[in-house]
């Protein structure tokens, strides 16, 4: 039977306002996970499911909370009537996975009534999705076959997400180099997974040379295979400090930091990876060394414009005048290009860091209603 606990953690130094942090555990199945709502304003808060292998309960918690405020800001940004949570799940992904585990986190999501809507991150995957769908209807990302639609708007966001970081690229180089073609350009990818491995796609067809890293080597043998010499290996733990025009960061988190930002050869930083500064003032480090920087949650937020699509499609709840098709999201996120123009803009003429200009388009967006009073201390049931 799954239990839950209503977490009281205002003195936590990742808190920020958080509607609700809700701990489920279910010793049938082996479930661990934090759900965290950031904020509802603007619509129902919607965020990936991310299942890693935690040395200690306070890492996942502090994970939880960064991921599900930087999920508000992205929503935001990206022009989405939707709010910001995630939701963690303690365990290595190869390992602990299981229908009635994944079954169980659906309860966990049903019983918050809708103020959190799940879909895939790092560590789980579309057929994740499936098995909770089985027990909530509050799930994004789902494929074509789950709601007979052929709409183009469904299933895996990878793709999604790694087309928003070109286009974002092209907003960089524009700024940087006064051309948005990444034609001739070297680019440093660190993670070639489902994200990292799409963005190096666009990349090589836009005729930019790479230098990739990631732990699992099939994944740069394929890499090498399909890219031939347009591709070169790095090292994973020092990729960051290759010599090239741009760094995109596609793996973990908080890669951004005083150890890794001296060594950063590149004049552009932007990658897929969520909360790549490991503190906030590492972003006025990178704007002190004239590296460009583009804000995470601005340059990466296709996957979570494509999951909304799928789910507004799904539950016939379009919140915009136009359809809901394949063409009108790609649209939606290629327009990353043009907020990054703006969030540079603002920076430039104010004088502030990409990231200071970001979270202040942003809030100007979820912030025009007032935070609602929830109490931390009533129990989920």
């Amino acid at each position: 039977m799954i239990s839950s606990k209503v977490l009281d953690v205002t003195n936590h130094p990742s808190f920020d306002n958080h509607e609700q942090i809700v701990h489920f555990e279910d010793p049938a199945t082996g479930l661990q996970s934090i759900i965290a709502v950031h904020n509802t304003n603007l619509g129902a808060s919607l965020g990936g499911c991310r299942i890693f292998p935690y040395a200690s309960f306070e890492d996942a918690l502090t994970d939880v909370l960064r991921l599900s405020k930087g999920m508000t800001y992205k929503s935001a940004l990206a022009s989405l009537p939707l709010g910001g949570g995630k939701a963690v799940i303690f365990g290595n992904p190869r390992q602990i996975k299981t229908a009635e585990l994944f079954h169980a986190f659906g309860e966990a999501i049903e019983s918050l009534n809708g103020a959190y809507i799940t879909a895939e991150d790092v560590g789980s995957a579309e057929s994740d999705m499936i098995e909770i769908a089985k027990k909530t209807s509050y799930v994004a990302g789902l494929p074509e076959a789950i709601h007979g639609q052929e709409d183009g708007v469904s299933g895996n966001p990878s793709p999604v997400t790694a087309y928003g970081v070109y286009c974002g690229l092209k907003a960089c180089a524009k700024e940087k180099y006064g051309d948005p073609s990444l034609a001739g350009r070297k680019v440093a990818i660190q993670g070639m997974g489902a994200v990292g491995y799409a963005l190096a796609r666009y990349l090589v067809e836009d005729g930019a040379a790479l230098v990739v890293a990631d732990l699992h080597k099939e994944a740069l043998e394929k890499a090498q295979a399909e890219f031939a010499d347009k591709v070169s290996i790095g090292d994973p733990i020092t990729i960051h400090a290759e010599d090239v025009d741009i760094f995109a960061p596609c793996a973990m988190g908080a890669i951004l930091n005083d150890r890794t930002i001296p060594d950063i050869k590149a004049a552009i930083v932007g990658g897929a990876a969520n909360n790549q500064l490991a503190e906030p003032r590492h972003d006025l480090m990178l704007k002190d060394r004239g590296i460009l920087y583009a804000p995470d949650y601005a340059i990466n937020s296709g996957g979570i414009t494509s999951v909304g699509y799928e789910y507004f499609a799904r539950t016939g709840r379009n919140p915009y005048t136009h359809p809901l098709t394949s063409g009108t999201m790609m649209a939606h996120v290629a327009r990353i290009e043009e907020t990054l123009g703006q969030v540079f803009t603002l920076a430039d003429n104010k004088g502030l860091s990409t990231g200071e200009a970001a979270d202040q388009l942003a809030r100007e967006k979820f912030m025009e209603t007032p935070l609602p009073r929830v109490s931390t201390q009533t129990s989920v049931a």
